[in-house]
């Protein structure tokens, strides 16, 4: 029995809806995205967990 490597939709969803902290590229990503510096993402993410829309929201996006 071959396993799919497909994720489910949802899963992607969950996904995209979270910022990774501890991952370089997602901190980057959101970083360009708001126009703000990688440290002040990474304050965002622990002052308000992990939820992209609290962290742009924290970031005034």
């Amino acid at each position: 029995m071959a396993t799919s490597n497909k994720q489910a939709a949802r899963g992607r969803r969950q996904d995209r809806a979270r910022v990774a902290g501890g991952q370089d590229y997602e901190i980057g990503y959101e970083a360009k995205k708001t126009s703000r510096p990688a440290s002040a993402v990474k304050k965002a993410v622990k002052k308000v967990g992990s939820s992209r829309k609290k962290v742009e929201r924290r970031l005034g996006r």
